[in-house]
């Protein structure tokens, strides 16, 4: 590979990296084809995109891209894939229903809500963050819920109240 190819690819990779959100690296060394096919499948039905990289190539097109990724460096060792996504949890997620049926991917480590988290321990944390949207959606429902208990109770009385009104009206 010429120099320029290696330039190349370097560019487009930091392009890729900057234009995700979020990125995990895993290691799927050992995978047989077919479920490599399988994993290539189930990222694509989930809007995740899966790419292998060089290590070295890895190492700087991050630092061609804006940010601090220093601590990703060490992982990156061996064969890594490279997960980019705009969901901060769906790779997390399909990483962990994957791992019921084999022993990898091994999440290396991941760059999501601009925090770093390194090794596969950081699995479970990663696969429970809420997305943007989804934590919107929370506070509009915890906002709404007092004006809701509000409302209900004023219906409420006012039903038990003209009840009362009726009851006294007819013993008269």
């Amino acid at each position: 590979m010429t120099r320029d190819q290696k330039n190349q690819l370097i560019d487009n990779l930091a392009q890729q990296l900057s234009g995700s959100k979020h990125f995990y690296f895993a290691d799927i060394a050992e995978l047989n084809a077919e479920q490599t096919s399988k994993l290539r499948r189930k990222c694509f039905e989930r809007d995740i995109k899966l790419v292998v990289a060089k290590n070295t190539l890895l190492i700087k097109a991050l630092d061609k891209i804006e940010g601090e990724y220093s601590e990703l460096y060490p992982i990156l060792k061996n064969g890594t894939s490279i997960m980019l996504t705009e969901s901060s949890s769906a790779p997390a997620k399909l990483i962990k229903e994957f791992r019921r049926e084999c022993d990898k991917p091994i999440l290396k480590g991941a760059y999501v809500e601009e925090s770093i988290y390194i090794g596969d321990e950081q699995l479970d944390a990663l696969a429970s963050i809420k997305s943007k949207e989804e934590l919107v959606g929370d506070i509009i429902a915890l906002l709404q819920s007092p004006a809701k208990n509000v409302l209900s109770a004023l219906q409420s009385s006012g039903n038990i109240l003209s009840g009362i009104l009726k009851t006294l009206e007819e013993k008269k």
